[in-house]
């Protein structure tokens, strides 16, 4: 089975941003992993603000979950004490809600990779100790 790509907001949005500085290296990278991508609810909210200036951007990020290119493949309410857990754990980060759902997500699928931007993924340990499979600059 090939790798679970978890997606973060960053890539995200600059996949549905031409303008973002990192749109190229994200519809790159898009091409070589595996769709369909899942996400969390907090990531898809964070996208939907980032974008509400992009034109389009509500009508991309709801089409692309329509489509099933990426799902929502997490369910805050079981995991609420292992992510208050990591948001505690990374306080001093700090770690936000979505991020904290990311690094869970990866914890939940041991074939995961984070597709993300964001270099604190790299400080971030699933499991406890266990480095993070990542796609990022």
């Amino acid at each position: 089975m090939a790798d679970l790509v978890v997606l973060d907001t960053g890539p995200f949005v600059a996949l549905l941003d031409r303008h973002d500085p990192m749109h190229r290296w994200a519809t790159e990278q898009s091409k070589q992993l595996r769709p369909p991508f899942v996400t969390c609810e907090a990531v898809v909210a964070e996208a939907i603000f980032l974008l509400q200036d992009v034109h389009d951007g509500l009508p991309q990020v709801s089409g692309l979950l329509r489509d099933g290119f990426v799902r929502l493949g997490f369910h805050l309410d079981e995991q609420l004490e292992s992510i208050t857990t990591l948001m505690a754990k990374y306080h001093d980060v700090p770690m936000s809600l979505a991020d904290a759902c990311l690094v869970r997500m990866s914890e939940l699928h041991d074939r995961a990779r984070v597709f993300t931007l964001d270099a604190d993924f790299k400080l971030y340990r699933r499991h406890g100790r266990q480095a993070i499979p990542l796609t990022i600059p």
